[in-house]
């Protein structure tokens, strides 16, 4: 269970990172880690409470993480 939470943080962080250099978002680097993680943490401890989500852990930090990037408002910020 640890290697796997360990693995959700280091999957949201390359995909935080790699939002931000792509162009995906516009919120820094470091900030849009961090949102990533946040995202990723909520979904992972959600799995581990009511069991909702994929079949592998991998897919649940990916998709949670681009859902947390979705959710704030990146848009609208300059």
């Amino acid at each position: 269970m640890f290697l796997t939470m360990m693995g959700t943080v280091v999957i949201a962080g390359i995909v935080g990172y790699l939002s931000e250099k792509t162009g995906f978002t516009r919120n820094g680097i470091l900030q849009g880690i961090i949102i990533c993680v946040g995202g990723a943490f909520v979904f992972y401890f959600v799995r581990l409470m009511f069991g909702f989500g994929f079949s592998s852990p991998g897919v649940n930090a990916i998709v949670s993480s681009i859902g947390a990037l979705i959710i704030v408002p990146f848009h609208w910020r300059r």
